[in-house]
């Protein structure tokens, strides 16, 4: 096949899996390094899924990372349908061919004949071989078996002398020995394919030149090279790449694995992160996302450039030393040669490192963009777009500096947008800095005053201002910056405290001492 072309099977499960979508990343980095294409098809065979809801958060993960498809769902193409449950025509017809040529065979042995030939091959210590009783079977018994509706499977008929070689790309040179696999069941009773037949079946009828795709498939590639062969089909290039492991790098990252993770302490600030951030913008259910599934980081407010970036390091890289990478250097230097065989483990740390690096390459006006629906969605601003509110914005940003890591970061400053009168006070550091300090509320007093009577309020006057406090009353910073600050932002922390007293400006930074002083008065 001279055109490079991948694909990526999900089935509709209702969530992406980041794992998932790292395969997916390296089928259509692959394609598209090569001027090829890459498909997009759904393994929609379980038709109790509702395939709408199902299949809506895995088409929003490729449109949300800007991966596109040249066929698929809403694309179309000319190698259709791209869902398997409309391709039963396909799988039935080559089912059929195997039949006629004698390389399947259809199996009327019971459950019970079959499960007692494995308990005797166990206990002889051999591997399991079907016995092919069904072989022997003549075709007036045959006839006699289909007309009673007789329970049956079709197998496919292992060549028991044979060896199966592939040239995996990642993997090198894999052997397999057909002669200790038993037939494998490629049709169902209810006449259904399995996924080694159906899967077959599309790639060979899509011409996909490339299998890419997770290690743990590695086993079902010699049943598939037989159909290939059985079928004459010429093989793809195959290469199986490592699975996305959990911290630690030892076992596969499952959405079965939730409770262990949470114990992990990097899993455990995405988590926390998550009940923080997500049922205040209108996302009640927020156990439902969770850092195995794209959305999460999507919703939590991490940036395409940064999945990428993180996702094509797993497992791939550019050289010894280089971990920021556009998409486009991605495409441009992607090679399967370069893909690693060891589990690739998701390093949540890490993957907060790519995000703050391609934060920071955001212009000004594109932070404010990716910052202001959390606080319209949260309530903190009704318009984001309003001059005013979005110069606060602007300058709650340029205080945050480094701080500013994913977009919901800016709700952990929600002092800057709620109302004077529903500051809420950390009650630790109200107490420490201000309840305890007859000295501080006293300072605090006096400073209002001076505050008061300021008439510029730029961050350096006010800066000059409280140096000059401190100067005359003969005292150290300390014993008041640390109350203003908890007084006027209701916290022990945060932005530069000039900055935060010139943004809350003059009228709301005297509201708020007064009402700090007047809590302590109130105990």
């Amino acid at each position: 096949m001279s055109t490079v072309r991948t694909r990526f099977a999900p089935s509709p499960t209702g969530y992406m899996h980041i794992g998932g979508m790292r395969t997916a990343l390296f089928n259509w980095l692959w394609a598209r390094h090569n001027g090829g294409q890459f498909i997009l098809r759904i393994d929609d065979t379980d038709q109790e899924r509702n395939l709408s809801e199902a299949l809506g958060p895995i088409l929003q993960a490729f449109k949300w990372l800007g991966l596109d498809w040249d066929e698929g769902p809403e694309v179309g193409g000319s190698h259709g349908p791209y869902f398997q449950s409309e391709r039963n025509d396909l799988y039935r017809g080559a089912v059929d061919k195997l039949l006629a040529a004698g390389k399947a065979y259809r199996d009327y042995d019971t459950p019970e004949q079959i499960q007692a030939d494995r308990e005797a091959t166990s206990q002889e210590k051999k591997n399991y071989l079907n016995i092919r009783r069904s072989l022997e079977l003549t075709e007036s018994e045959l006839e006699q078996y289909a007309a009673e509706g007789r329970p049956s499977v079709v197998r496919l008929l292992v060549p028991r002398d044979q060896k199966i070689q592939i040239d995996d790309a990642v993997r090198g040179r894999v052997e397999f020995d057909a002669g200790l696999m038993p037939d494998p069941v490629i049709l169902r009773g209810n006449g259904t394919p399995l996924y080694n037949l159906a899967t077959v079946i599309d790639d060979a009828q899509m011409q996909i030149s490339h299998v890419i795709r997770a290690e743990e498939h590695l086993s079902n590639t010699p049943v598939q090279v037989l159909i290939y062969q059985a079928l004459g089909y010429e093989l793809p290039q195959f290469a199986h790449i490592p699975f996305v492991a959990a911290p630690g790098g030892k076992e596969k990252l499952g959405k079965r694995k939730l409770d262990k993770y949470r114990k992990s302490p990097q899993f455990k600030k995405m988590f926390d992160k998550a009940e923080a951030v997500f049922p205040r913008i209108g996302l009640e259910n927020a156990g439902g996302l969770d850092p195995v599934m794209v959305e999460y980081y999507e919703k939590i407010g991490y940036l395409p450039e940064a999945i990428l970036n993180s996702l094509a390091r797993l497992g791939w890289s550019l050289d010894d030393k280089t971990e920021f990478m556009s998409l486009e250097t991605i495409v441009e230097n992607f090679t399967l040669d370069r893909i690693v065989k060891a589990a690739a483990g998701l390093d949540p740390d890490k993957l907060l490192n790519f995000q703050s690096h391609w934060m920071n390459q955001l212009s000004l006006e594109e932070k404010i963009e990716h910052c202001s629906p959390y606080l319209e969605k949260a309530g903190l601003v009704e318009d984001a777009s309003q001059p005013e509110v979005k110069e606060r914005i602007s300058r709650v940003i340029v205080g945050m500096e480094d701080r500013l890591k994913v977009a919901s970061d800016i709700l952990e400053f929600d002092e800057f947008f709620v109302a004077d009168d529903q500051l809420e006070y950390d009650d630790k550091a109200f107490k420490k800095r201000i309840q305890k300090s007859e000295e501080a509320v006293a300072l605090l007093e006096k400073f209002k005053g001076q505050l008061a009577q300021a008439d510029d309020f730029s961050a350096s006057a006010l800066d000059q201002l409280l140096h000059e406090f401190v100067e005359a009353e003969g005292i150290g910073m300390g014993q008041i910056i640390h109350a203003l600050r908890v007084a006027v932002s209701g916290k022990g922390t945060g932005i530069g405290m000039f900055d935060c007293l010139s943004i809350l400006g003059k009228e709301s930074c005297l509201r708020r001492i007064d009402r700090a002083i007047g809590l302590t008065q109130n105990v």
